[in-house]
């Protein structure tokens, strides 16, 4: 079966405000990179359905739904707007913000029914990945969790035990805490440390509580990890945990804010790890899970220089496509290197005159194994 792309430029509607850095232009580049190069086909795309209100009070509780809703059609007051994280800088509210928001998890949930149904057994909806909400309150540019609703939707309706494997430089806090008793929804995250980013939360000692207890997985890595020691620890570590929990299907949140361009965190990846991450991702559902593989998107803050090429990988790779070399198509370049405030790549690979050294280069990946000797010796127990 044919992978399939869950895409509508209606999800480009998910935007906070003109200068806000969660930009959902990086998803329409992407789909024009993807389209220009041939990758992609209108046969491909699936339009996606938005999520009702049961759906989304599958993981928010009710009184936070109607807040979300009030909130974007301005009818909510100032302290309620901060009793429900609608009022941050992170997370303001914005208008029609309900339905924009279940519209974005409604493509979530439209590439879960695809592959639960047959229709194809990979499925992408790079509007997703917002992993930082929690039940009643938005944080972290997330308002509604789709991972985790998600999550929840595949363990009810489909009786099935989900692997969330989170490669997002910013620990995925709203999925975790969601699922930290449950041994039916195994949460992954490789992040950068929490001592010097958003969220904060992440720790290796973060194992889950009561039946879920071992089924929360953190890999906390170190600041300017570099593609050799991230690439390591999370081959190593996710095959292993695939292996011992044995989960029905994965579920990849493939955020791309550790790619060394990225404004926002202190991570050190290039282009080899993206190609190489969504690929390893896919030998495991070939693997272990009968092929099964949905695929979402997350972070990305560098939105001409990093985010189309590193996402474009993640399609490639459920088309079984090695990750293409060389120029990148001409009508792309065309149409958006004129908009472009900084140097607009051209090539599918990163070019890496503009990448610094790190003289701790050694010790950070010593520390990085250390905390995957640690999570191995988890899994073993």
């Amino acid at each position: 079966m044919k992978p399939l792309y869950v895409y509508t430029d209606e999800l480009l509607k998910y935007r906070f405000n003109d200068t806000h850095p969660f930009n959902q232009m990086r998803l329409k580049l992407t789909t024009d990179l993807l389209t220009d190069a041939g990758f992609l086909t209108d046969e491909d795309i699936i339009k996606p359905r938005k999520a009702t209100n049961e759906e989304l009070a599958l993981v928010h509780s009710r009184d936070y739904i109607e807040a979300v809703r009030a909130a974007g059609h301005g009818e909510l007051s100032k302290e309620e707007l901060a009793k429900y994280g609608l009022d941050s800088e992170d997370t303001p509210s914005f208008k029609d913000m309900h339905e924009k928001c279940a519209a974005l998890v409604g493509a979530t949930l439209t590439a879960v029914d695809l592959v639960m149904t047959g229709q194809t057994d990979k499925a992408l909806s790079l509007a997703g990945g917002l992993h930082h909400g929690f039940s009643g309150k938005a944080n972290g540019f997330c308002v509604y969790n789709d991972t985790a609703i998600a999550c929840e939707y595949l363990a009810q309706k489909y009786g099935k035990k989900v692997m969330y494997i989170d490669t997002d430089a910013h620990h995925g806090d709203g999925v975790q805490w969601t699922f930290y008793n449950r041994s039916d929804i195994v949460t992954y995250s490789i992040h950068e440390t929490g001592r010097y980013l958003f969220p904060g939360t992440g720790s290796a000692t973060e194992r889950g509580t009561e039946e879920g207890f071992g089924f929360t997985m953190n890999l906390p890595i170190d600041a300017f990890t570099e593609d050799e020691s991230f690439l390591e620890v999370f081959k190593t570590s996710i095959e292993q945990a695939i292996q011992i929990f044995e989960p029905d299907i994965i579920l990849s949140q493939n955020g791309v804010d550790a790619h060394f361009r990225d404004p926002m965190t202190h991570l050190a990846l290039t282009s080899r790890s993206y190609e190489e991450i969504p690929r390893f991702v896919r030998g495991l559902a070939d693997k272990y899970t009968d092929g099964k593989w949905i695929a979402v998107g997350g972070g990305g803050y560098n939105i001409w220089q990093v985010v189309p090429r590193m996402w474009s990988q993640v399609w490639l790779a459920m088309k079984d496509i090695d990750a293409p070399s060389g120029p990148l198509p001409e009508k792309f370049i065309d149409k958006y290197k004129e908009k472009c405030q900084v140097d607009f790549p051209v090539l599918w690979e990163d070019t890496l005159e503009d990448f610094t050294d790190i003289p701790r280069r050694v010790e950070i990946a010593e520390k990085n194994k250390s905390t995957l000797d640690r999570l191995m010796m988890y899994l073993e127990q």
